[in-house]
């Protein structure tokens, strides 16, 4: 099954009212309207843009660099709620499954995330994930990138009595803000070359996608 066809089956699960309320997915649904007519998706990074550079901590407190990470060849960067999205980990171990074809072509995959590092371990473990996620304190990066964004009170008032999902603790930030989630290829010269950007986090695209993309950079050693 691809992770189109899970995301799909998920959701359509979700707002069948007999996990949560229908009330509830209306308002999960209005904010994602909100934030799509916002228009802040289109603002984000795109291919052409310079990627903006960081120098983050993986799970392990190590610091690492985008510059030292294009030294070694391309990076595929992706955004992520966090471990408390169903969504994202559906996504996470989609790109594990393909991450031998990404590393393949010269390619590192690398996670970003406004989690603590112990949840973002949580991801890894719970996911076998086999590529380092980095921890973005407040959302630097993310908005660097122009995908943080910040919550409108309905749903923080959700968040809290519906999900239990306290974001202010999670993320050990009182701001309540979040990355649109974003899957970036970055060629070795800082140039974006692939930018997908979706508002709505219940659509993510196929990490296949990636592929052709990384063998039109002329990367492959396979």
């Amino acid at each position: 099954m691809s992770l189109t066809q899970k995301l799909d089956a998920f959701r359509a699960d979700v707002e069948s009212g007999t996990r949560i309320p229908s009330s509830v997915v209306e308002k999960l649904h209005r904010s994602t309207e909100e934030l799509v007519a916002s228009g802040q998706a289109e603002r984000a990074k795109k291919a052409g843009d310079r990627a903006p550079s960081f120098a983050l901590e993986d799970t392990d407190g190590r610091t690492i660099n985008l510059a030292d990470l294009l030294a070694d060849g391309p990076v595929v960067l992706t955004f992520y709620r966090g471990v408390w999205c169903p969504y994202c980990n559906m996504e996470l171990r989609a790109l594990e499954e393909t991450r031998s074809d990404i590393e393949a072509r010269g390619a590192q995959l690398v996670a970003i995330s406004m989690q603590t590092a112990p949840n973002s371990r949580k991801a890894i473990r719970e996911n076998n994930l086999g590529f380092p996620i980095l921890i973005d304190p407040h959302g630097t990066v993310a908005d660097a990138y122009g995908l943080r964004f910040a919550l409108p009170d309905y749903l923080i008032d959700t968040y809290k009595t519906v999900f239990k999902n306290d974001l202010a603790v999670i993320n050990d930030d009182p701001a309540w803000t979040l990355p649109m989630p974003a899957r970036y290829v970055i060629k070795q010269n800082g140039m974006i070359v692939y930018a997908e950007v979706n508002p709505d986090y219940t659509r993510r695209p196929e990490p296949t996608e990636l592929l052709p993309v990384l063998d039109r950079l002329g990367t492959s050693i396979a």
